[in-house]
């Protein structure tokens, strides 16, 4: 039985639809525990159902706009701090919160812990891939560093392919750099650098690099990992998603104000908006991953709705089940050698 700790107080709309979201996971998911830490007085009249569900009183919550790492070292008694205290200690298997991220991220690195031979930790999320070989694709980072170091995207370009393979089941996933161009040559120094790691990396079998990609082609199936520098992966994340919302937005309001015309097309074409708005819609990916640490950490939107909170938590499933987080650590142990030599050069 797998034992996830949640914090409960973590969203815009707190405890409702984190516990909405642990009720409907926990129906989904007989082998699974859930331990929320919150302020119970809350909490517990939300509770439908007890079964498999646990409560732990913290009396003290962390703000979407208070500082990470000042709020982990000095905020012992949050639900945040409580449920990544109760991973550290082995009292659960993973953590999830719809909280602040770089609180989040925090607990993530200084409390559950970095895994021994990473060196920067990152956020993974996935996307839509258009007209390829798989529906979806990882992307990382995606906003946990906003500065890096070429031996940190080489990394990623391996965490990434785990998730793909383990979790996607990916048999070879092609992992591409984000730059600014297809050529060898493009980019600044770091992706330059970070370009000839992960060509040396897929010479010697570590990663299947298929070289440079594009923003204006990811969409499109070019790589199953794409590996980035967090300031740029978060850029080019919102702004997918701003022109996705957008498009949908605009494409409704012209077929709502075209006419008679215009409505009866839209009811002819309500099939494949409705799938072209499920495909976008984000929610049913789970989770953004923090990839890096000692037992899976996952984050979910802070308007996240109950069904996102709930495949977030099968998500956390599907990670413990492959014992995906063992295998990256033994991965990184056999391989030592390699990694730190890279981080030397790079």
């Amino acid at each position: 039985m797998y034992k996830i700790a949640v914090d409960a107080m973590g969203g815009d709309d707190a405890p409702t639809t984190v516990v909405s979201g642990v009720e409907s996971a926990r129906d989904q998911l007989p082998n699974v525990e859930f331990i929320l830490f919150g302020q119970l007085d809350q909490v517990k009249p939300l509770i439908q159902d007890m079964t498999r569900i646990s409560l732990i009183q913290s009396d003290d919550i962390i703000a979407m706009a208070d500082e990470p790492v000042k709020s982990i070292r000095n905020r012992k008694n949050s639900s945040l701090v409580m449920a990544a205290n109760a991973v550290k200690h082995g009292e659960a298997d993973a953590l999830f919160s719809a909280g602040n991220t770089g609180a989040l991220l925090a607990a993530g690195i200084f409390l559950v812990g970095r895994i021994k031979g990473i060196s920067r930790p990152a956020l993974m999320t996935l996307l839509p891939a258009i007209g390829g070989e798989h529906d979806v694709f990882v992307m990382m980072d995606v906003g946990a560093n906003a500065d890096n170091r070429a031996n940190h995207l080489y990394e990623y370009g391996i965490l990434g392919s785990f998730y793909a393979h383990e979790i996607l089941h990916y048999e070879n996933p092609r992992v591409g750099l984000l730059n600014n161009g297809g050529e060898e040559d493009k980019g600044d120094q770091m992706h330059k650098d970070a370009h000839q790691l992960l060509k040396t990396g897929h010479t010697k079998h570590l990663v299947n690099f298929v070289g440079n990609v594009e923003a204006a082609n990811i969409l499109q199936s070019p790589a199953d990992v794409v590996v980035s520098d967090g300031f740029t992966g978060n850029a080019a994340l919102k702004a997918i998603e701003g022109t996705a919302k957008t498009i949908m937005k605009t494409l409704k309001n012209s077929l709502s104000n075209g006419g008679v015309r215009a409505k009866m097309g839209a009811g002819l074409l309500l099939p494949t908006l409705k799938s072209m708005a499920k495909q976008w819609n984000p929610e049913q990916y789970g989770g953004a991953v923090v990839l890096g640490v000692k037992a899976p950490v996952v984050k979910a939107h802070g308007s996240a709705s109950p069904k996102a909170i709930a495949a977030a938590m099968v998500q956390i499933e599907s990670m413990l089940d492959s014992n995906l987080i063992n295998k990256v650590d033994t991965f990184v142990t056999d391989h030592k050698d390699d990694l730190a030599a890279r981080m030397d050069n790079k």
